[in-house]
């Protein structure tokens, strides 16, 4: 299904300029297009629209320890409420932990690379409100947190 997600605010890259009435385009697990909200919508017309409140924007690398949790699941949960789409491999080196984060999508790295929202790239994206709270976080195209 191909899913247009779209906030006040859109950012490619982190710190990046933010442009305002742009989305992203994802089809599957992919990014297929950025740009303007009105041109996507066009080039688009059958697409879901997701519109979000907030800054839309790559998601984050974790590049530290797992949060402390009662099982691996509740762990990588503790991630994506932050807006978190990739860890370092050296954080989830126990085999229950890395199996937990393969099933989960998460993206494992082996140095921390900044991530882009680019067309190709895989759809991995969160919404931040202004004090930096995530309030969705999307996973290989699959929504995968929303605050309630």
């Amino acid at each position: 299904m191909l899913t247009l997600h779209t906030a006040p605010l859109l950012r490619t890259a982190p710190g990046g300029p933010p442009s305002e009435a742009a989305a992203v385009a994802v089809r599957a697990d992919r990014v297929i297009a950025v740009g303007p909200l009105v041109q996507l919508s066009e080039e688009y017309a059958d697409a879901r629209v997701r519109r979000w409140p907030g800054t839309l924007g790559p998601g984050r690398v974790h590049d530290a320890p797992l949060p402390p949790a009662p099982t691996p699941r509740e762990r990588i949960h503790a991630l994506l409420r932050l807006g978190v789409t990739a860890v370092l491999a050296e954080h989830v080196a126990d085999p229950v932990l890395r199996a937990a984060v393969d099933r989960s999508d998460l993206l494992v790295l082996d140095t921390s690379v900044p991530p882009t929202l680019a067309p190709g790239g895989r759809a991995d994206l969160a919404v931040f409100a202004d004090d930096g709270t995530c309030l969705v976080t999307v996973l290989a195209g699959r929504l995968v947190h929303r605050r309630a």
